[in-house]
């Protein structure tokens, strides 16, 4: 498989088992999940990964804007750089769990199925228009896997089911976790907690 194809590989992957675990969720909407998050919330949020892709696809296809960002690790910086309050993110999540109606986990098989047969569509070069900068599919769609995947982690363990991560996707994000520890100089520290030499740092994250 080329690059590509596994990049396009592991987001198809991570958007199944996002809609898989959301088909869990029943009447458990209202279950804290993460942070103020409620289960809602977070699935609101979560589908934001897929809505971008498409969104930020139509706006680079409308008026393609130069290329400023070109890298994952580099696109996460600039975002965690310019998030703005935590109460609006908090709010956006909250939003999109609202957009999402009545059936919440109906909504999300039928955005992952359409935002799927985009990227099948899709070629590595293709522009995103993201609020950071331009950037290429290829760059953007593996923070997007990423993000699939960590609150997909995150809904399983609000729902009390198996974090089963696609080995696709996990690899993809695993991927993407060591180069922003290289980026943030905390290679070393991520490098010795893994191989079992030590704990962690209270608090330590990588973004």
């Amino acid at each position: 498989m080329t690059a590509w194809s596994e990049d396009r590989a592991a987001f198809i992957a991570a958007a199944r088992w996002f809609a898989a675990v959301a088909r869990a969720v029943d009447a458990e909407g209202d279950r804290p999940a993460l942070g103020e998050w409620s289960v809602r919330d977070l699935i609101g949020h979560t589908s934001r990964a897929l809505l971008t892709v498409e969104a930020y696809l139509a706006a680079g296809a409308a008026v393609p804007p130069p290329v400023t960002v070109t890298s994952p690790a580099q696109y996460y910086r600039l975002a965690m750089a310019s998030l703005g309050e935590p109460s609006k993110v908090a709010e956006r999540g909250r939003a999109a769990g609202r957009d999402l109606g009545t059936d919440p986990a109906g909504a999300v098989a039928v955005i992952a199925t359409r935002v799927a047969a985009r990227i099948r569509a899709a070629k590595p070069g293709d522009l995103v228009a993201t609020p950071v900068g331009g950037m290429r599919l290829a760059d953007y769609l593996s923070t997007r896997t990423f993000e699939l995947t960590v609150h997909t982690c995150d809904l399983a363990a609000a729902l009390g089911v198996p974090a089963s991560v696609p080995d696709a996707a996990a690899a993809s994000g695993l991927r993407l976790l060591g180069d922003l520890a290289v980026e943030k100089g905390l290679a070393a520290t991520l490098l010795l907690s893994a191989t079992g030499r030590g704990p962690l740092p209270a608090g330590f994250t990588v973004l």
